[in-house]
């Protein structure tokens, strides 16, 4: 069994992630020549809140991601990892400022928890 090298970005990205509904609306349901309907349909949800995915509406909560890894055949923890870099990065950007005013207390040494 051969492991894939993962890669991991370091630093802050300027940009956002891409939105995990980006990735349906632009590739996925294309590449499977399914409307959204249809695409709602199989995934057992309303259209509506597919649209509110696909335009980045509405977040990729756990039970979507598992349909989702279910309906693209790769699981869950992709499309709950974009969603969750997605939001990371907007709650870091929101908070900004906030965040600069909040001590750092990385240098105290392990915090042990019982």
């Amino acid at each position: 069994m051969s492991r894939k090298k993962e890669y991991f970005v370091t630093g802050d990205p300027q940009w956002p992630p891409t939105h995990p509904g980006e990735i349906l609306r632009e590739d996925v349901l294309p590449a499977l020549n399914l409307s959204v309907s249809e695409a709602a349909r199989q995934l057992r949800i309303t259209r509506q809140t597919l649209h509110k995915i696909l335009a980045g509406t509405m977040s990729v909560t756990p039970e979507m991601a598992v349909r989702l890894g279910k309906f693209c055949g790769n699981g869950p923890n992709l499309w709950i990892n974009m969603q969750v870099a997605h939001d990371l990065w907007k709650a870091k950007q929101r908070l900004k400022n906030e965040i600069k005013r909040i001590p750092d207390h990385k240098d105290m040494g392990r915090i042990a928890y019982t």
